[in-house]
């Protein structure tokens, strides 16, 4: 019997929810996630002259996203990060009602591919030199969408870069860009 409790909590410290293996899987998830509101948002702006979702005075993700639910992305579930813990979003409803997972660079436009659109939870809401800590290193909120294993960024282009919670390179607003969180 103790030997059986012993390999029970062995497999769950390497393959349960905040092991560094499931993370890893939950961030190739969250990348998909993230890769179909990439298409979402590109869709909005080819109908808003090159623009992506800018609401004035928006202090959260949601509201500056509303937006995009239904016309855009009926599909509510690719706003909420598999490595989160937050609850699914009611289908075809819109983003206010619940909370997602991801944060907001608005302001930003088609003009600068490279430069970081949307990603995991941040710590904050402040632009971050090279060094310092984009997500949770603790594994605590907020920012720890995959636990302290860093998160993902979504480029204006599309693609998706992995980072680790201390960010390499700098994560800069811009001049009318501003970071938004989701609802805490």
């Amino acid at each position: 019997m103790i030997t059986l409790a012993i390999i029970l909590i062995l497999y769950l410290m390497a393959f349960g929810f905040s092991s560094r293996q499931n993370q890893r899987q939950q961030k190739k998830n969250c990348s998909v996630n993230l890769q179909k509101i990439s298409v979402a948002m590109q869709i909005y702006a080819n109908d808003n002259d090159g623009n992506y979702p800018l609401v004035p005075n928006a202090r959260t993700t949601e509201e500056a996203l509303a937006g995009l639910v239904p016309r855009y992305a009926a599909d509510t579930a690719i706003f909420v990060c598999p490595g989160s813990k937050d609850s699914s979003l009611p289908p075809g409803e819109s983003l206010t009602k619940g909370r997602i997972s991801y944060a907001y660079y608005m302001g930003r436009d088609r003009t600068n591919p490279q430069a970081v659109l949307l990603s995991d939870q941040q710590v904050n809401t402040q632009a971050k030199t090279a060094g310092q800590a984009v997500f949770s290193t603790t594994g605590k909120a907020p920012g720890n969408n995959h636990h302290k294993y860093g998160g993902n960024l979504l480029l204006g282009d599309g693609s998706v870069l992995g980072s680790p919670a201390v960010s390499a390179y700098a994560l800069p607003l811009g001049t009318n860009v501003v970071l938004l969180n989701p609802k805490p």
